[in-house]
């Protein structure tokens, strides 16, 4: 099985951005890209290659949904496995569309200590 090396995260609130790249590229020891929107992560993905891709459901512009959409258009990126963070209940029908196009969800607010180990644990289920 690879190993997640390089995350590319998307998400437009600059607070819970600085959060989770505290829990990813200090607890998790993951090279981290940000980008605070679904354009800016369509120009720069492919360069980055990551081993997952995280995104924010909803952010203005493009939605996460949309933002995965266009970047699975991207041959670099067609397999890379994908988690949504939501503020939406996880365990609710918004849950089950989401994983129709993902591998899995982490719930907002979540723990930055534990959210390394859990994106490991999505993407060993799904490698």
């Amino acid at each position: 099985m690879a190993e997640i090396r390089k995350i590319l995260h998307v998400e437009d609130d600059a607070d819970i951005r600085e959060i989770t790249y505290l829990a990813l590229a200090e607890f998790g020891g993951f090279e981290v890209m940000q980008c605070a929107n679904g354009m800016d992560a369509i120009k720069k993905a492919a360069k980055f290659a990551p081993d997952l891709l995280l995104l924010d459901v909803m952010m203005p512009g493009l939605s996460g949904l949309e933002t995965l959409a266009k970047l699975r258009r991207q041959d670099e990126l067609a397999g890379v496995p994908v988690v949504f963070m939501t503020s939406k209940d996880v365990t609710s029908k918004h849950h089950s569309d989401i994983t129709k196009c993902a591998d899995g969800a982490i719930q907002k607010p979540f723990d930055p200590v534990a959210l390394p180990d859990q994106l490991r644990a999505i993407v060993a289920g799904v490698r």
